[in-house]
């Protein structure tokens, strides 16, 4: 009997990979919390980059016509950013054409992701850049919540002791 070809084997398939029941969030937080991000430097920001956005918003939000800007330094004090700056517009408009820019600015300076929260018509507008956050009240939403008493500088001066009162 002339050769007879060669069996072909089948392949069978591999056996499933066992699989954890339930939903992407579920299994995410069962694997439990990942390790932190570092930056691209591997380091926080440095102050004079710092400083230079500052500067920019600084810059934007007066070219806008915003009153009362003030900038609360937070190194140290808050871990969700460095710089805060406040400010105050007159009308929803002007609030939101403020954030607009700042977004618009900041894009363009190297910061990509602008996170803009409050923006559809509302007494106060949050932006928040990374290191630096910032607020774009009116001013009856700025006097009711009164961030720069919350986290102003006087809040780091210790009270003087009643012994030394005197």
């Amino acid at each position: 009997m002339p050769d007879a070809p060669p069996k072909r084997r089948r392949r069978t398939a591999a056996a499933p990979l066992p699989t954890t029941p339930g939903t992407p969030r579920k299994k995410a937080v069962a694997a439990g919390p990942r390790a932190p991000r570092r930056s691209r430097a591997g380091a926080a920001p440095e102050a004079a980059e710092l400083d230079r956005l500052q500067a920019l918003i600084a810059e934007s939000l007066d070219a806008d016509k915003a009153e009362d800007i003030v900038t609360i330094d937070l190194a140290g004090r808050a871990a969700f950013a460095d710089r805060m700056i406040i400010a105050t517009g007159l009308a929803d408009r002007q609030i939101t054409a403020m954030a607009s820019h700042l977004q618009e600015k900041l894009h363009q300076a190297g910061i990509r992701r602008v996170q803009i929260e409050g923006a559809g018509g509302s007494d106060w507008v949050l932006l928040d850049a990374g290191d630096i956050v910032v607020h774009l009240f009116k001013p009856a939403a700025r006097a009711l919540y009164r961030l720069e008493s919350m986290w102003g500088a006087e809040l780091d001066e210790t009270a003087p002791d009643a012994s030394e009162a005197g």
